[in-house]
């Protein structure tokens, strides 16, 4: 029970179909803890995750449901934060909300849950699981199997996702049914468990800002200052605030080594575009490993035909021959034959023609 619409209207449809359901809450993150300053809060004046217990309470309460409370704000920091600012620091994109899942969700939160004499644990996440598949939610506008793509085949073996096959307005409509205090909260956004937050400030708190030099990749001519490579993602044209000019722009590479943001003008630019990456830590989910399927380089993305190049490493060559734009590095490349979530890995490096992009 998370506290939000989607987890309260998962018990409630779990208790229509007869199981006896109990709530476990998590607290994953400490704002006071480890340097963070002025964390943000609600209208309340207390921290999101207070308000998300007590609403998850309040929820329990009316569906007489006992809740749990426990606490991951170690593991998480062990597990799913250190690795967030690894992968920064290494000039990465990282989406901590997969390893939260990987991790935490479906590993020791699932751990704990058989502690309480759980026989399953359910999830408000827009998924299905049919026949030991994980397909694609019914709302395509909230499918989650994005995030859900490093969770072992071992670790679904004893979940359910009771809102897969509802859409966004009916769970919502079902909540204002049962009068819950969730029925009208917003979707959550930003960093999993840590909320919606100024990103760079909240950042200064763990890695210092090192500013460096701005260049245009066609020119080669500095045209400004950046505030610190870990705050900008490939492909990314707003909220840059470089050199005063009305060009459009765009990021197109880092360079670690010399601390150099390399941008480029103009509306399309062959930079961005890249027709291969090399993808580590697969975690597959398929029965058989197929070479021809789609693929997602980033959660809003529309699928990819791709073909798969299995290494002996059990690394993949993804190959896209009509182009992408902006596949970026320590993101999530997530396979898909039609409805069937087939796993992932992360993208360690993106290629043109057979060669490592220079700028990434």
């Amino acid at each position: 029970m998370s506290g939000g619409v989607d987890s309260s209207v998962a018990a409630i449809v779990l208790q229509k179909q007869g199981y006896e359901v109990i709530g476990l809450f998590m607290r994953n993150w400490d704002s006071l803890a480890d340097g963070e300053l002025n964390g943000p809060t609600t209208d309340s004046g207390i921290c999101p995750q207070e308000e998300d217990y007590n609403d998850a309470k309040a929820v329990c309460d009316k569906l007489n449901i006992p809740l749990h409370r426990k606490d991951f704000v170690k593991e998480y920091w062990d597990y799913v934060f250190t690795y967030f600012l690894d992968e920064l620091k290494n000039g990465r994109t990282p989406n901590p909300d997969i390893m939260c899942n990987k991790y935490i969700k479906f590993d020791m939160f699932a751990k704990e849950a058989r502690k309480l004499g759980a026989d399953y644990i359910a999830t408000g996440h827009y998924a299905r699981l049919v026949d030991g598949k994980l397909l694609r939610g019914i709302d395509d506008n909230k499918d989650q199997t994005y995030f859900l793509s490093q969770v072992s085949k071992e670790q679904f073996s004893n979940v359910l996702f009771p809102i897969g096959d509802m859409v966004k307005s009916d769970v919502r409509k079902i909540a204002e049914e049962y009068d819950l205090i969730t029925a009208k909260k917003k979707d959550s956004t930003g960093i999993c468990f840590i909320g919606e937050r100024n990103f760079k400030n909240f950042l200064k708190n763990y890695l210092p800002n090192q500013p460096g030099d701005v260049v245009n990749i066609e020119t080669g001519d500095v045209i400004g200052k950046h505030i610190g490579l870990m705050n900008y993602t490939i492909g990314q044209r707003k909220g840059l605030n470089i050199g005063g000019t009305k060009d459009k722009m765009f990021v197109v590479g880092k360079d670690l080594s010399k601390n150099i943001l390399y941008i480029s003008l103009g509306e399309d630019n062959d930079y961005l575009i890249s027709d291969s990456c090399l993808v580590d830590n697969v975690n597959y989910l398929g029965d058989d490993k197929i070479i021809e399927c789609s693929a997602k380089f980033r959660y809003r993305q529309k699928d990819v035909p791709v073909s798969l190049e299995w290494l002996d490493d059990g690394n993949v060559i993804v190959k896209y021959p009509q182009g992408v734009k902006a596949v970026t590095p320590g993101q999530a490349c997530v396979f898909y034959n039609d409805e069937e979530c087939l796993g992932g890995g992360i993208i360690k490096e993106v290629r043109k023609n057979g060669q490592k992009l220079w700028y990434l």
